[in-house]
């Protein structure tokens, strides 16, 4: 009974969001653009707590700036998606390109943001759509089964639409389902190089999750914490904070204010992915612990298994942490070789043209 309910409310929500979109007045232009210009839009950007995902947002729309300085880039946040997309529709053409925000959120444990992807997906059929590097996990409950069956539909729909997963498990998945139309790319922050300037470090910083995701248990995750007391001052942070609706200023400001307490640390552990990502790109020495879903071993395992700054352990061990944390505050962070993927992101730049 729980379960129907709880279906019915997210059918209800929707219907809402729908009829938000069906009431929105297509005379309306927040979009101060040159109709005539090419357009590359940034869809379902992150404009919501979710620092993993609005640096995702932030790299891309960094990256396709840099790499198609003749199109103009548009910031289409997922708060708008809806109430915005007949004012998007009205100046965009067939040849302009539409990409999705790349993440975790293909599934159907986020499945209002999938819920959000579909839709983008139905809106433009003529055009070449984008979905940047993503891990996919739908659950095999029944509700994910069929939710993964209706997400296969609407992306086998749309001809143009090219898939690119960010680990191998997601890769397998795309390929079995899309064959031809799917990629294998790193996560787009890790395209940025934010090691310079240097800062100062001191002590350790945890990051830790508190949602469905997280693997590690509450006993292990405070003996975890008693046992680097030693080594200094215990610091603690998040990738998710609590802020929606986020203009771009204020996305890059939050971003800023959590890439400086990485770079101040000497060293980060973490649950999150983007937690060991945004260590990887700064050079901050990481321990990350695998999460329910694997995927923070997947795009270790795929991308960054060659960093000597960066170890990831896929089950908890107490001796083991000890032992690596010791290795890594140790180490001499000035001669470590850092992280360098340019080249493997060739793929999405042939993709779009």
């Amino acid at each position: 009974m729980e379960n129907i309910l709880f279906l019915t409310e997210k059918e209800v929500i929707r219907k809402k969001l729908y009829l938000k979109y069906c009431l929105s007045n297509v005379k309306s232009n927040p979009f101060n653009v040159d109709k005539s210009k090419k357009k590359i839009i940034v869809a379902l950007a992150a404009d919501y707590g979710n620092l993993g995902d609005v640096a995702i947002t932030y790299a891309q729309t960094k990256f396709l700036k840099e790499n198609f300085p003749e199109y103009e880039v548009i910031d289409f946040p997922i708060s708008r998606t809806f109430t915005d997309m007949k004012a998007l529709k009205k100046i965009c053409t067939p040849n302009d390109i539409i990409t999705i925000v790349g993440g975790g959120n293909t599934g159907d444990m986020y499945d209002d943001i999938e819920y959000c992807r579909q839709f983008i997906i139905k809106q433009f059929p003529e055009n070449k759509i984008i979905s940047f590097p993503q891990t996919v996990d739908f659950s095999e409950t029944p509700y994910g089964k069929k939710a993964f069956e209706k997400a296969i539909k609407v992306y086998k729909e749309n001809n143009e639409l090219i898939l690119i997963a960010r680990e191998k498990k997601s890769y397998e998945i795309y390929k079995q389902k899309f064959s031809d139309k799917v990629l294998f790319v790193p996560d787009i922050v890790l395209s940025l190089d934010l090691t310079e300037p240097k800062l100062s470090r001191e002590g350790i910083t945890f990051c830790l999750r508190k949602d469905g995701e997280k693997k590690l248990s509450q006993d292990d995750e405070i003996q975890l914490i008693n046992s680097v007391k030693k080594y200094g001052e215990v610091k603690f942070n998040d990738t998710h904070i609590s802020k929606n609706n986020m203009n771009i200023e204020e996305r890059e400001e939050e971003l800023q204010k959590i890439w400086d307490t990485f770079k101040r640390s000497k060293l980060v552990i973490t649950d999150r992915l983007h937690g060991m990502i945004f260590c990887a790109i700064t050079g901050t020495p990481c321990i990350a612990l695998d999460n329910s879903n694997m995927k923070i071993s997947g795009v270790y395992n795929a991308w960054l298994k060659e960093l000597s700054y960066i170890n990831m352990l896929s089950e908890f061990d107490l001796k083991r942490l000890k032992k690596e944390i010791s290795v890594l505050l140790e180490s001499d962070i000035g001669e470590i070789k850092l992280l360098n993927l340019g080249d493997e992101f060739k793929d999405i730049l042939k993709a779009l043209t």
